[in-house]
């Protein structure tokens, strides 16, 4: 996951492990704090909820509303306040919040990780954000199934906080680089504006594994129609980081295509209750729009200027999502004029396509389905068993976004019952 902060302000140095980064421990600190300093809007708003589920169950009797998040932080968010439990001690039990794809790390191709695990050992600067350091290759190259793996074998490689951070490391060397360009829209923009301007040295290269998440979207949401025996999902809350850069139009296909509420929400834990309320709200009311919860970051027509910077240096492609396969029109690839900072086509290393991915997880890991919403980490044969935070099988128990490593680190906490006391829940 990418810092905003420039290294140079940035008061630590990148760290293996997001959750023991002092900005990121004050900044939760921060966020309980004013959560709960509001509990009377707490309380408003479960009131709300409450209010909407009745109606909804005076209505359709037994149907269960599923409620997709669309963000690893509002999962962790979620988890995190114990939100689940809230609305089950408040008496609503007709609605299931469920975890969609939102973290970048968990989908992307182990192909791609195994290349970066094969250029570092062959003495290329490999430079990455620390949630991708741990990730499992599906296949060890030369004894390495991970980027952690490869630098304890000699293999050159970086933990950085940024694309920025990396250029401005590569200038000291002039070594042969590739910057692990793993990420949604959201750090798209800095990965071409870098371009544009000049910035980065001829020896740095891109591997560009940006992922597009409206077309992920789609995809969950056709998906998890398909499995007939259970419920489909009935209103999305959108990532709120990737709208500041797509803005809320991006979502308005999935709202009319699929004729479901999509609230786009902050990362707070009220955020996130009153964007489950205008969802319940919507189906109550029989409408099915996108309202934008997060008005204090994201507009309707999203930041212009990065989605100009995004289409003149990227193009939309056909993208594989590990352990899922190809989404249409999900990925972004460097354009022609702009091939000389491609790290795979500078070191001669074919990408993937249709024909040559493979399903590429783990033997009885159930991250795919957990990603696209079909399954929860408890599902899974191995979470918490075989796969755990310091001993990750799966892409999802790693990064500080992954749906398993958030219900492994936070899940069954006291702060759920802390909270539902504090609002009355209890």
């Amino acid at each position: 996951m990418s810092c905003v902060s420039l290294p140079e302000s940035f008061p630590v140095p990148p760290t293996l492990d997001c959750w023991k980064c002092p900005v990121m421990r004050r900044e939760m600190a921060a966020i309980e704090l004013a959560f709960r300093r509001k509990t009377a809007v707490t309380s408003t708003l479960l009131r709300s909820i409450k209010k909407y589920s009745e109606e909804l169950k005076a209505r359709d009797g037994g149907y269960v509303y599923k409620v997709m998040d669309f963000c690893g932080t509002h999962e962790w968010t979620i988890v995190h306040f114990g939100l689940r439990s809230l609305l089950a001690k408040a008496g609503v039990d007709n609605v299931e919040l469920v975890a969609g794809p939102g973290c970048p790390v968990c989908v992307t191709p182990s192909y791609y990780i195994e290349q970066s695990i094969k250029l570092a050992l062959e003495g290329v600067v490999v430079y990455t954000y620390g949630d991708v350091f741990k990730v499992p290759a599906l296949r060890p190259v030369k004894g390495a199934r991970t980027l952690a793996e490869a630098r304890a074998l000699g293999g050159d490689v970086r933990i950085v906080h940024s694309f920025l951070h990396a250029i401005m490391d590569a200038r000291k060397h002039n070594k042969p680089s590739v910057f692990v360009g793993i990420g949604f829209e959201t750090v798209a923009p800095g990965y071409s504006e870098a371009i544009l301007k000049g910035l980065v040295p001829g020896h740095l290269k891109l591997m560009s594994l940006v992922k597009l998440t409206p077309p992920a979207m789609f995809y969950t949401l056709e998906v998890v129609r398909e499995k007939p025996t259970d419920f489909p999902i009935s209103g999305v809350i959108a990532p709120g980081h990737v709208s500041t850069i797509v803005g809320g139009k991006a979502w308005r296909p999935v709202a009319e295509h699929f004729e479901i509420p999509v609230v786009v929400a902050g990362f707070e834990p009220n955020d996130v209750l009153m964007a489950i309320a205008e969802i319940l709200r919507q189906l109550a009311r029989g409408e099915h729009k996108v309202v934008i919860e997060y008005t204090r970051a994201v507009t309707w027509e999203g930041d212009l200027k990065a989605q100009s910077s995004i289409r003149t240096v990227f193009e939309t492609v056909d993208s594989a999502w590990r352990g899922i396969g190809y989404i249409p029109k999900s990925g972004l690839a460097l354009r022609d004029e702009f091939k000389s900072h491609d790290a795979l086509e500078f070191f001669g290393i074919p990408d993937l396509t249709p024909e040559t991915w493979r399903y590429d997880l783990p033997a009885n890991c159930r991250c795919a389905e957990v990603n696209l919403g079909k399954a929860k980490p408890t599902d899974c044969p191995l979470f918490m068993k075989a796969c755990t935070p310091d001993r990750p099988i799966g892409p999802c128990m790693v990064s500080v976004e992954g749906t398993c490593a958030i219900w492994a680190r936070f899940g069954g906490g006291g702060l759920a019952e802390e909270i539902a006391r504090e609002v009355g829940a209890l």
